[in-house]
């Protein structure tokens, strides 16, 4: 009669280890999960800054060219469509929800917002100034779609909380870093001559200098408000492939209708060099076509403040691409300021982690608690 208590306590104990096993591989298996979910995103936003930073240095060659910005948009924006169309077709067909008459609404304000006016404002601002500065400006971008996203509900943000302090100081931090890349030169760290930045400077009038840098600013707010109406056509419309086919498509005829009623002369459709004609191609399949596929899907996945707290990563870039291609100087406020807008990128990123981490552990534990339920029932 021992004997068998044995084995039956042996089998409990047993049981006991097994449940506690699988519990922790259920445990290690949803922190996997978490971390891939947080890592993708990531890296899809880097590889979008990357893309960003390079058409800027293209894009200021082309422009400087004499090719106009709206035929520039028309063009890299028809590529983008030739080149995502098929990809949509083939990889959505079956999951591509139904097109009704508020999904086009939706995806022609988003054409004109994020594809026609933003391009247009950056372009032209880009003519006016130079590449460094409009990836500079460039960073104001997270904190208009912040400030806008804030009191419309579409963020949160607990000054309670670790998470919700943290989202706030490194949004600040990291525009006080972009604005020191702005003001402050400090000595340079390098020793190269720069004869292209000499030339700028000769050749560059204040008042072109000040309205170059006002259409760049009012550009971050228009891409503040295309990356919160994004943020709303995802959850309407989830095929992120179809949708910027379909915006690219879209913001190609409207940009193709200004510049036929703006520009008389045909001429201007023409692409001069290899370098016009590099320009378009990479900034309609690289930025507009895979470029605006990642930002779009980092919207889907993790929010407009996430994905935007990444722009100030291109001041970074563009300042490397100086450096290493165009043979510009490096100075310390550049260093210091790319300190700052990493370190306040992390503290978002750390907040904005936090925040899913915590959503996603209560989502598995309640779901726990749901299957625990229902063998009583």
């Amino acid at each position: 009669m021992a004997r068998y208590r044995n084995k039956a306590a042996t089998k409990i104990v047993s049981a006991h280890h097994l449940g506690q096993t699988r519990h922790l591989e259920l445990q290690v298996s949803r922190e996997l999960m978490v971390s891939m979910e947080l890592l993708m995103p990531v890296a899809a936003m880097l590889a979008f800054d990357i893309l960003f930073a390079l058409m800027t240095v293209l894009v200021k060659k082309a422009l400087d060219g004499g090719l106009n910005p709206v035929v520039l948009i028309a063009l890299r924006q028809f590529v983008a469509a030739v080149f995502l169309a098929p990809i949509a077709y083939f990889r959505e067909r079956a999951a591509r929800p139904k097109f009704t008459k508020e999904i086009f609404a939706y995806l022609f304000m988003s054409a004109l917002l994020g594809a026609l006016f933003a391009q247009y404002l950056f372009f032209l601002g880009l003519s006016y100034t130079t590449a460094t500065l409009a990836a500079t400006v460039s960073n104001m971008t997270p904190v208009f779609t912040f400030l806008i996203a804030v009191p419309l509900r579409l963020e949160t943000v607990d000054v309670r909380s670790k998470a919700g302090v943290a989202k706030i100081a490194g949004t600040l931090l990291s525009v006080g870093g972009a604005t020191l890349l702005s003001l402050y030169k400090g000595a340079a760290l390098t020793h190269i001559t720069s004869s292209a930045q000499e030339h700028i400077t000769t050749t560059t009038s204040k008042g072109r200098w000040m309205l170059g840098s006002a259409l760049l600013l009012v550009n971050c707010i228009t891409f503040a408000f295309w990356m919160l109406l994004q943020g709303k056509l995802t959850k309407k419309y989830p095929a992120v492939i179809s949708s910027t086919a379909f915006m690219a498509l879209i913001s190609s005829l409207q940009a193709g209708a200004l510049a036929l009623t703006t520009q008389r002369h045909l001429s201007v459709w023409l692409l001069r060099g290899t370098t016009q004609i590099a320009t378009v191609l990479f900034a309609g399949v690289g930025v507009s076509g895979i470029g605006y596929v990642l930002m779009t899907w980092c919207i889907e996945k993790r929010g407009p403040v996430f994905t935007a707290g990444f722009l100030p990563l291109i001041q970074i870039i563009a300042a490397v691409l100086d450096l290493f291609i165009l043979h510009e100087q490096l100075y310390l406020g550049s260093v210091v300021g790319a300190a700052l807008v990493i370190g306040g990128l992390y503290l978002l990123l750390w907040g904005k982690s936090k925040e899913a981490s915590s959503a996603s552990l209560l989502s598995a534990k309640g779901a726990e608690e749901e299957r625990e339920k229902q063998p009583n029932l």
